[in-house]
Order: C-alpha cells, then sequence, then structure tokens
C-alpha cells in the first residue's frame, strides 16, 4: 500500500481507494467496483465526509431493528469486505448473526475469495481489544459468526440470474437485513419477499435507498462505527413508526445546507 502521510487531508479517503485498487488487482471485485466508489465517494463531499443528524437518526433506528428482529443478517458485497469487513464482523459478533457475502456480478471466485479475506479479517478481530460494554464471551461471539455465500440454495423471487442467488439460513430466511451499498432491484425484491431492508447508501436519491425500509446515508464504514457505538450506547431501544422518505428529504436538506455554506 502507498504510505500517505498523516498530515494529508484526505488521507482516509485515499486509504480507501487504494483498498479499492488492491482489492479490484486481487480479483476480488467486478471492474464496476471501482465506479461505485468513485460515485459514493463523489456524494460523501456534498455531505461534507460526515455522518449527518438525520444519518444519525437512521443508524438508531437500524440498531433498534436489527436487535428486535428474530433472524437478523448482515449480506455484503466486495467493497464493502475491503473497506469494513472487520467492522461487519464486529457488528455480527453483537447482533449474534450470520454475514452473507452476496454478489451483483457473482463467480465462485470472488465469493471465495471475499470469504476467505472474511476469515482473515476474523483472526484481526479476535486480536483486537473487546469492546466495552459487551455482554457475554467477545472472542467466542466472534469465532461463532458464520460466514454463508459459499453455497447458494436459495433463489430471491423476482430477480434473475446470478444475483437472485442466496443462502436460506441467511437471505432466505432473514426477517431483518443489513445491506451496505446495495443495488435497487434487488432491494425492491427483498421488500416485496416481507423482508426490513436497511440500507448503507451516500446517495440518498438511488433506487435502493428510496426502495428500503431504513436508509442510513453515510458512508460505510462510518456507518458501522455508528451502529457499533449504538449498540453499546442504548441496549433498550425500540423500533419507530419510521418515515424513510421523510428521511430522506431531510438528508438532501443537509447536503444543500452544508454546499450553502462552503
Amino acid at each position: 500500500m502507498v504510505e500517505i502521510p498523516d498530515s494529508h487531508p484526505r488521507k482516509k479517503s485515499l486509504l480507501s481507494r487504494q483498498k479499492i485498487v488492491e482489492g479490484n488487482d486481487r480479483g476480488l471485485l467486478a471492474d464496476s467496483a471501482m465506479i461505485a466508489h468513485g460515485r459514493g465517494e463523489a456524494f460523501d463531499y456534498l455531505l461534507g465526509e460526515r455522518t449527518t443528524e438525520s444519518a444519525e437518526s437512521a443508524i438508531r433506528e437500524s440498531v433498534a431493528r436489527l436487535r428486535a428482529a428474530n433472524n437478523p443478517v448482515i449480506s455484503v458485497n466486495g467493497n464493502t469486505v475491503l473497506l469494513a469487513g472487520k467492522k461487519a464482523l464486529r457488528l455480527a459478533a453483537f447482533l449474534r448473526c450470520p454475514i452473507e457475502v452476496n454478489l451483483y456480478y457473482r463467480t465462485p471466485e470472488r465469493v471465495s475469495g471475499l470469504l476467505s479475506l472474511l476469515e482473515e479479517q476474523r483472526i484481526l478481530v479476535l486480536e483486537e481489544p473487546e469492546p466495552s460494554g459487551f455482554e457475554g464471551d467477545w472472542q467466542e461471539s466472534v469465532r461463532n459468526v458464520t460466514l454463508l455465500g459459499s453455497s447458494p440454495d436459495f433463489r430471491i423471487e423476482g430477480l434473475e440470474g446470478p444475483r437472485s442467488h442466496c443462502t436460506e439460513e441467511g437471505i432466505g430466511n432473514a426477517d431483518s437485513i443489513l445491506v451496505p451499498l446495495e443495488d435497487g432491484d434487488r432491494c425492491e425484491a427483498l421488500v416485496n419477499l416481507g423482508k426490513e431492508v436497511i440500507v448503507v447508501d451516500l446517495n440518498p436519491l438511488s433506487r435502493s435507498a428510496k426502495m428500503a425500509t431504513v436508509t442510513i446515508v453515510d458512508e460505510v464504514s462510518r456507518a458501522f462505527e455508528g451502529m457499533l457505538a449504538e449498540l453499546i450506547a442504548d441496549p433498550n431501544r425500540v423500533p419507530t413508526d419510521w418515515d424513510n422518505a421523510s428521511a430522506l428529504r431531510d438528508s438532501l436538506v443537509e447536503i444543500a445546507e452544508f454546499l450553502s455554506k462552503s
């Protein structure tokens, strides 16, 4: 990885770009993944590269819903694993739920590679200090996170092709799905199956953002950090009568306000 000095004002962003480039070089990503990352980064500029008030509200709602779910699952693609795989594992350990690799451009090689990377990241998480406020055996919880995706045995009704394939144990049986960086068609199909879909998307105008049950308009690594903090801070929060369209309008207002001050 290229050495980026701590003094660089956009070090975090450059490190994220480098992770995407290296993941692509390893064959873990479809060619369009770098385009998708660049598009998201452009919207992050409009947000001021910060977690906004509306995103914080969506994070609180998302955590409450995942806690209340009977069968939550975290569905990840290549960009998510590269940018926030360790944080996804920590979230899954907190929620005691599986992680499923589910790709738009699915190939067995990419799925296998991403599952292997998640196993490497699991080892790193086990070496890190356990989070304060966690009740139970943290090491055991991390080890018990099931990684799914290599053997799909369920089809998402309403979708065609490889992206419709998933596992019954994970997405198939889930009642609440955390899906960072989802595509609109699949989000809509999951909602039509009666599933609660929580999306992390920097673009509040995307089909995924509009179709989701709850949309966190934020960068995925920041969003996961916020969710981990919320899991510790308020274990008793319950879901509300969430108005996602209103929350998305709030995010657009925040973008406009930021631009007016720039």
